[in-house]
């Protein structure tokens, strides 16, 4: 999968959670003019300890951030809606749109399947997904999009740690509007 250049930026972990094994996740995205969305993944880890979804058929599948899980929350500024992907170490994926904060959840089609690689080194995971934005009607004819990345990690005795490019106050919340700071050309 061809990777364009963009800017590289540190997630960091939510306040109130904690990871032994995991030294830090950085991650990039970037719009095509084709309207692909790609995105990076790089999980800095003792990969020892921490749970990796063997990889496995690309498909969709549920609740993939109860894992080690990698994901992108995107919508058209102004608007009340916005969609969430998913992209786990397995290859398992998922998109959801929501009409508004945490409400009208649905899981819209997609023409094409989003594409994974995964590569897994001793000290570090590297995930890059690309998906076709066009596909997200929600997304449609925005000239730029506000976006959230973000990672839960799983490490193996079972804690989940949470890394965002920002979060709120209180518990982790990736789908607050506030974390949704990268800004993109469509």
């Amino acid at each position: 999968m061809e990777f364009p250049e963009s800017e590289w930026a540190a997630l960091v972990p939510h306040p109130l959670t904690h990871s032994d094994a995991t030294s830090g996740v950085d991650a990039h995205a970037h719009v095509a003019e084709s309207g692909t969305g790609f995105f990076r993944y790089v999980l800095r880890a003792d990969l020892s300890r921490v749970r990796v979804p063997r990889p496995q058929t690309a498909e969709r599948a549920h609740d993939l951030w109860s894992h080690t899980c990698f994901e992108a929350f995107i919508k058209a500024p102004g608007a009340p809606g916005y969609y969430e992907l998913n992209f786990a170490p397995s290859r398992q994926w998922a998109v959801y749109r929501f009409d508004a904060y945490r409400q009208g959840l649905s899981s819209p089609s997609l023409d094409a399947l989003p594409e994974i690689s995964v590569r897994g080194f001793a000290d570090r995971l590297e995930v890059d997904a690309a998906v076709r934005l066009h596909d997200l009607i929600g997304l449609q004819g925005a000239p730029r999009l506000r976006v959230g990345l973000s990672a839960v990690v799983e490490e193996e005795n079972g804690t989940l740690s949470y890394w965002a490019l920002k979060h709120v106050q209180g518990k982790a919340d990736f789908h607050c509007p506030d974390g949704f700071v990268l800004e993109l050309e469509m």
